[in-house]
């Protein structure tokens, strides 16, 4: 993506079914689920670079011995970070005691880290500051261990003021107004309800305290607590959580918008954001690896059984397509296919920009994770010439030449890797000027591969805010002196904030609405941008439920081409001496690639939950009125 925005969190939970000492015997280790731990974290560092948390619980621990760990960092490189840490202190306490290098059960009850349960977070932080705190895992501490509760997710909520004042309400003073906190305290306010109905459950039939817990641990609800708490949350999650005494879960939200994938066998139970990931760490088969339904939450009791719970009652399916097109790690066999499907279906568009004329087009990409959309497209683009030529050969079969058939056969679609990222290019200057020549210079171009009658087509995963290619691809494109400079997005235009985890709060933000804006003032058409403030500002006092996303308004009296052709005039400039076109996917073809995830509220307005349409009428509402803030 030439645009750089924040991608989704990723988690990862793991639960050992079996004695530590079994995979020891088996695996040579008994710190198999920290390393385990540290593949699913690292093999989703796509996922989230900003931070990373881990956090370990031993079962059956004797009063006094700590049994749960954590441990987060913001540092730059938040995995390595935190794994040099756990290995730095399983190492010190090897070192101190090297007899003990092959009992286990001395290293479970004196090293930290090792345990049976494990809970991991990589971080894209799309809200406040990137501070150790906002790291996840987060820790809600008590001293009955079944009431210590560890949560972690992939996730926004569109709602957090309202699940504040719930809390209030509930008798509670949050520290912060925050959906990652505000959302723990909510599990926990139900999880202290349910321990203390069953303690009280306990003493009348003459248990002692002691004698309770492990029955409390034993009756302990999950699937009723995580109905309880989640009654009115509003968003995106894949929602993790550990509980001190071993039970554990994840919750997926009833839309599907947030990914969350399981794998379950006689020795673990895995969860993760990506199925991949679970496939390379633990070497099982797609097939094994099962997609966590909408609405379910998949639990794990202590004693290590397993069940789907229905939470809460699932919504159409909106899985986010932007996992599909961009967030996602393109080694899902699914996803490979569908990114290549998207090439193969803008093609008949890039054929119309270039007459046809393939003789005298490149096709490229934008590295880096544009490539596999590229690949369709060039696929396609040879169906297209192959078909050319056999049309040509069957209506000359009579009078064909072998020298005229070599020269048919010969022609080639020209592919070229025109673009070369530099990863190692950091625009540090901040002042505009300075910082803009900077930004021209994050791609190289290979020289000597255009001439000047060639078109020069660069597909790229999706177009966002467009000023990486208007202040460096498009002027270094210009630089080979092609005929025709032709962008394409395999996405379609993004129009709308995204509320439920990518950074795309605020309109004006977007170059798709920048362009709309601009046609409305040649068209003498801004009026629009009133009245859509006025229906706005109309709903905020409505109920979520009943609102209506007034900003579709704004789109209206435009086709998608007249949009498109707006933002190839602004991304281009009067020095470009290329003639410049931009072609965006549709949204029915996204739908063909991508059956599965028609999530498309950025491209739509549809948004999946009643809080969307809150958002995005506030984000117009922000825009008019000149404030820089989210609209969540």
């Amino acid at each position: 993506m030439s645009d750089a925005i924040k991608h989704e969190c990723g988690i990862a939970l793991l639960r050992l079914k079996k004695p530590l000492q079994f995979y020891k015997d088996k695996y040579g280790s008994a710190f198999y689920g920290i390393q385990k731990m540290y593949l699913l974290m690292e093999k989703q560092h796509n996922r989230g670079q900003d931070g990373a948390g881990f956090a370990s619980i031993k079962f059956d621990v004797a009063p006094g011995k700590r049994y749960i760990s954590r441990v987060r960092s913001n540092q730059a490189q938040p995995i390595q970070d935190i794994f040099t840490q756990i290995n730095g202190r399983i190492n010190e306490e090897l070192t101190l005691h090297p007899e003990f290098q092959n009992d286990v059960e001395w290293q479970k009850e004196n090293i930290p880290y090792i345990g049976e349960l494990f809970l991991g977070h990589v971080r894209y932080g799309t809200f406040g500051k990137n501070s150790i705190e906002s790291v996840h895992p987060f820790l809600r501490q008590n001293n009955w261990m079944h009431r210590n509760l560890i949560v972690a997710g992939n996730f926004n909520m569109t709602n957090v003021k309202e699940l504040f004042d719930n809390l209030v309400e509930l008798g509670q003073h949050p520290k912060e107004l925050a959906d990652t906190v505000t959302v723990m305290e909510k599990i926990g306010h139900f999880l202290d309800d349910e321990v203390t109905d069953l303690y009280q459950e306990c003493k009348i039939n003459g248990l002692s305290k002691r004698e309770a817990s492990p029955v409390i641990a034993e009756k302990l609800d999950i699937a009723k607590i995580l109905k309880k708490a989640s009654k009115n949350w509003d968003g995106g999650f894949a929602m993790a959580g550990l509980l001190g005494h071993g039970d554990a879960f994840v919750l997926r939200d009833p839309a599907g918008i947030r990914p969350a994938f399981y794998y379950e066998d006689e020795e673990i139970v895995v969860v993760a954001s990506e199925r991949p990931v679970i496939q390379t760490v633990f070497n099982v088969a797609y097939e094994k690896v099962q997609e966590l339904e909408p609405g379910k939450a998949l639990i794990i009791k202590k004693n290590g059984s397993f069940s789907l719970e229905q939470i809460l009652e699932p919504l159409e399916k909106k899985a986010c397509s932007f996992e599909r097109i961009y967030f996602s790690r393109g080694s899902d066999a699914e996803i490979y296919r569908e990114r290549k499907m998207l090439g193969k279906l803008i093609l008949p568009a890039v054929l119309e920009a270039i007459d046809n004329d393939t003789d005298n087009t490149v096709f490229s990409y934008i590295p880096n994770t544009a490539e596999t959309s590229f690949y369709g497209m060039v696929e396609a683009a040879n169906d297209f010439l192959n078909q050319r030529k056999n049309q040509y050969i069957l209506d000359h079969r009579k009078t064909l030449t072998k020298e005229k058939l070599e020269e048919i056969l010969s022609v080639k679609i020209r592919t070229e890797k025109v673009a070369i990222k530099d990863a190692k290019l950091r625009t540090f200057i901040t002042e505009d000027s300075s910082r803009d020549d900077l930004v021209a210079h994050v791609y190289d171009v290979t020289y000597g591969i255009i001439k000047p009658e060639d078109n020069l087509v660069i597909i790229d995963d999706s177009i966002v805010r467009g000023t990486t290619l208007k202040k460096s691809i498009i002027r270094m494109m210009d630089r080979l002196n092609p005929k025709q400079i032709v962008i394409v997005s395999s996405a379609p235009q993004i129009r709308y904030p995204d509320c439920y985890g990518i950074d795309m709060a605020k309109l004006e933000g977007l170059v798709a609405f920048r362009a709309v804006l601009e046609l409305l003032k040649e068209n003498n058409r801004y009026n629009l941008v009133e009245e859509v403030y006025k229906k706005c500002k109309a709903q905020e006092k409505v109920k979520d439920t009943d609102m209506q996303n007034h900003v579709k308004e704004i789109y209206a009296p435009f086709t998608d081409q007249q949009i498109s052709d707006k933002i190839a005039t602004m991304l281009s400039s009067s020095d470009i001496k290329a003639h410049v076109k931009i072609i965006f996917q549709t949204v029915e073809n996204l739908h063909t690639a991508c059956p599965k995830n028609k999530g498309d509220w950025y491209f739509t307005g549809d948004y999946p939950t009643p809080g969307g349409n809150r958002v995005v009428n506030q984000a117009f509402i922000n825009f008019y009125e000149g404030k820089d803030a989210r609209a969540y």
